[in-house]
């Protein structure tokens, strides 16, 4: 299982879509992919247009997003008081609390965000051909 981030989302849906092949390549490969519900809070806030929206949809229903309950957030504040300069990335931290939890990999564009992050995996895709 892989979540993404919401920095891979935004690359694979806006913009010039540079994530979209690799986000289709890794599901045609059998990968299952989904976001938490903090990820599409995340999505959802910025400026989106309705095609982004539409295409958010097919391919990762708001509905089958994962939740973020009490046990993210019990993970969420552990972490935030594990880790060095926690302050400023709450949303990161119970992002990674999530996939901790639900035993995913976190597919993310900004790694160095996450690498302190005790018990996460970091997923990164085959680069070319």
């Amino acid at each position: 299982m892989i979540h993404l981030d919401t920095s891979v989302l935004v690359d694979a849906l806006t913009g010039p879509r540079r994530s979209l092949p690799r986000i289709r390549e890794a599901i045609e490969r059998g990968e299952r992919i989904g976001l938490s519900a903090l990820a599409l809070y995340e999505w959802l806030r910025g400026p989106r247009v309705e095609p982004e929206l539409a295409d958010q949809e097919a391919l990762f229903p708001r509905q089958e997003s994962v939740p973020f309950g009490v046990l993210e957030a019990a993970l969420a504040a552990d972490l935030y008081r594990e880790v060095s300069r926690p302050r400023g990335r709450e949303i990161d931290l119970a992002v990674a609390a999530c996939a901790i939890l639900h035993g995913a990999s976190l597919w993310t564009l900004n790694p160095r965000d996450f690498r302190d992050i005790p018990d996460l995996r970091l997923f990164e895709p085959p680069t070319g051909p």
